[in-house]
């Protein structure tokens, strides 16, 4: 305190009414007010610069400071900024120089907010040709991923490219930020912004010419197959209000859980608690054997009411959710559903391994079998 009183007085101007003696400053009553003024001033300022430095380190400390994280997804900080550690490279639409298959992507899908899709249209044949449609829901655990990303555009160039479909590519608003039901809310509006093209008359003009609206098919993976089943259920209700009929359901290694293990999920405990963990980041206000998230969970809502005619389930070996898909699949073929299930098991195969494999065997093998289901007739009680 004295050392920076030295330095107050070493600062001060001479005045008149200031005397020095014998090294000595005599300071006249007027001079109190002056110093009492200074002083005031310094202080002032010293203590407003430690407030704002100290202000400024806080707001830094609540900047990088943990909210909580779920690894190797996302960091959540405190502020509400989300730090996405996957899914965030970038491949703009145009044309894909392998396949010919070109892509746009069309925004405001739901006004004011992120939703938006990427269409996708093969070579054509002619400028007239009507294809199968295709509404595809990526996955990335609810968290991460859009269609943009390297792993759903160059997946969704080969499968349109295979199958010979126009494809929408839908993106979601994603947790953390947006809990579910957003997901499912944005998916749907998604769904009915593609059905509102099938008198020919919607806003985007590839889809009034060339999609066939007698052959809608719904498709995605893990995250995306969860978001699909919702859906078929929702387009199944007698209030859906979807304008469109669904004929086909494809769910690639769906996002299915519950809170009783089945199968081989209680062998590996922390694989286990992981995907426990998973659904409370997403949907923190539901149960772990929710509907949403367990379809076969007891008092939950018949599958029998599935608003489509025919569903794949594709599910991997080495994949834990595999017994969910196989549990799915069994339950909804005793359900008293009208339409037609079958399920494809890739042997030696983890959870959805064909997206960073697509020039693999195997995964060449699912990408034919995804295809082929489109070009499938009805089944019969689809004509009774």
């Amino acid at each position: 305190m004295w050392t920076k009183t030295q330095n107050i007085y070493q600062h001060l101007p001479t005045k008149k009414g200031v005397e020095k003696t014998q090294g000595r400053i005599h300071i006249h009553s007027i001079n109190y007010i002056y110093l009492s003024i200074y002083l005031s001033i310094y202080l002032s300022t010293h203590i407003q610069k430690t407030t704002t430095t100290l202000s400024l380190s806080l707001m830094a400390d609540t900047e990088t400071e943990l909210e909580f994280e779920f690894l190797p997804y996302i960091k959540a900080y405190k502020n509400g900024h989300v730090e996405r550690l996957k899914g965030t490279d970038v491949i703009p639409a145009g044309v894909d120089p392998d396949t010919g298959v070109s892509s746009k992507d069309v925004t405001d899908i739901v006004p004011e907010t992120e939703v938006y899709v990427r269409i996708y249209l093969p070579k054509l044949n002619s400028t007239n040709e009507k294809l199968h449609i295709l509404v595809y829901y990526h996955g990335g655990a609810f968290l991460v991923h859009t269609p943009s990303t390297p792993l759903y555009h160059n997946f969704l160039n080969a499968l349109v490219h295979e199958s010979r479909v126009i494809a929408v590519s839908v993106h979601y608003r994603r947790a953390p930020e947006y809990h579910l039901p957003v997901a499912y809310e944005d998916s749907w509006a998604a769904l009915h912004w593609v059905a509102s093209h099938c008198n020919g008359d919607g806003p985007e003009l590839m889809l009034n010419h060339h999609a066939d609206f007698q052959r809608v098919f719904l498709a995605g993976d893990s995250a995306g197959g969860n978001i699909v089943h919702n859906l078929a259920m929702a387009a199944g209700h007698p209030n859906g209000g979807l304008n469109v009929g669904i004929r086909g359901a494809v769910l690639i290694d769906p996002y299915f859980w519950g809170s009783d293990p089945i199968g081989s999920e209680g062998l590996d405990v922390e694989k286990k608690a992981y995907v426990d963990q998973l659904w409370n980041v997403v949907c923190p206000s539901c149960p772990i054997d929710d509907p949403w998230i367990n379809p076969v969970a007891t008092g939950g809502v018949s599958l029998a009411g599935l608003g489509c005619w025919r569903v794949l389930v594709t599910v991997a070996d080495k994949d834990i959710l595999k017994d969910r898909g196989w549990l799915y699949f069994q339950a909804l073929a005793r359900s008293g559903w009208l339409g037609a299930v079958e399920i494809h098991e890739t042997q030696g195969e983890d959870h959805c391994f064909h997206l960073d494999e697509l020039e693999g065997e195997k995964a060449k093998q699912r990408l034919k079998k995804i295809a082929e289901f489109f070009k499938m007739d009805l089944p019969p009680m689809a004509f009774q």
